[in-house]
């Protein structure tokens, strides 16, 4: 087993710089590097993150899916600039997130990136009212009032807001409340936009509002957004869902329409696991407890694929083997 030495010397950056890893692809908004984060809680070393590897492209909506404690709200906290990893590289949009100073960081926060958190309290300021919660970041970047005000109901007219122009934010339903944060969040066009949980105080109904919102955010800016959810039913909102399992990306599903000779359109989803570089991967847990896989796996190597077949426990080689002498 690794010690917690190990694992951080494993998310540290090599001397020596990869081929294409100092120099990443313009195409890339966000990307991790062998992303280690450990904690001490009582005395006790906990990692949250073990060697996480991601990228996600310019322009993608994407859906990042875990459970309770699989590490999502920790590369969430690391992605916002709230925090830094134990080891490995984090870069969003060319930010080197080890490495900002404080005035490099102020300047991500207002330009870079734009947040939507669980939370109203958050997101919004009550006592304002929607148009000047959404105008405020662009006030505080120092854009002129005549063009506040314009891009102020731009933004509310493309989230389905502009109703609500003038209320207060006590005024204003659950939905309509988190529509305006995601006016908020795109006010000073940011090249990505991190949302934590953004419908876990939400209806089914008024769930699919935000996410509509988070879609029309994403074709009228470009910005690349992350959403970071528990819920797996995003997936029928993003093209890309990416799982994490015990501080691993484990496996992605991409979703994409195709057009048959007819014109009939039909939704395909394939699923993918991730493979890291030293050939490690994670089956899908619905997989695994399908076919009752435990300890050990069998392979086959075919030319085009590899197979996997369930093994023998360790109990049972070792019977298997008592039977054989």
């Amino acid at each position: 087993m690794s010690t917690i030495d190990d694992v951080i010397a494993e998310g540290r950056p090599d001397p020596q710089p990869r081929r294409g890893g100092d120099h990443l692809s313009p195409d890339v908004m966000i990307y991790c590097d062998r992303l280690v984060r450990i904690f001490k809680v009582s005395g006790v070393e906990v990692q949250a993150l073990q060697g996480l590897d991601l990228s996600v492209g310019k322009g993608e909506l994407t859906a990042l899916v875990g459970a309770s404690g699989s590490g999502k709200s920790t590369l969430l906290n690391i992605l916002a600039g709230l925090d830094q990893p134990t080891g490995g590289r984090a870069q969003v949009g060319g930010h080197d997130l080890l490495v900002m100073g404080a005035k490099e960081r102020l300047a991500y926060w207002r330009s870079t990136v734009g947040f939507l958190w669980q939370q109203t309290g958050r997101n919004l300021l009550s006592h304002l009212t929607a148009a000047e919660n959404v105008a405020l970041p662009m006030h505080l970047a120092g854009v002129r009032r005549k063009q506040r005000n314009r891009r102020t109901n731009e933004i509310l007219e493309l989230m389905g807001v502009a109703d609500c122009r003038d209320k207060m934010i006590p005024q204003m339903s659950g939905g309509q409340q988190q529509r305006v944060a995601v006016g908020v969040a795109i006010a000073n066009d940011p090249e990505v936009l991190l949302a934590d949980e953004p419908t876990g105080e939400l209806d089914d109904e008024t769930a699919v509002e935000v996410f509509a919102a988070l879609q029309a955010a994403n074709a009228e800016t470009g910005a690349t957004i992350l959403i970071v959810t528990h819920d797996a039913a995003v997936s029928d909102h993003v093209r890309r869902t990416i799982a994490i399992r015990d501080g691993r990306i484990s496996s992605e599903v991409l979703r994409s329409t195709e057009v048959d000779d007819e014109g009939a359109e039909s939704h395909v989803a394939v699923q993918y696991a991730a493979l890291d570089r030293v050939g490690r991967l994670q089956l899908p847990a619905d997989y695994v407890e399908a076919l009752g896989l435990r300890e050990r796996v069998r392979l086959g190597l075919e030319p085009d694929h590899v197979t996997v077949w369930p093994g023998q426990s360790g109990q049972q080689a070792d019977d298997a083997q008592g039977g054989n002498e």
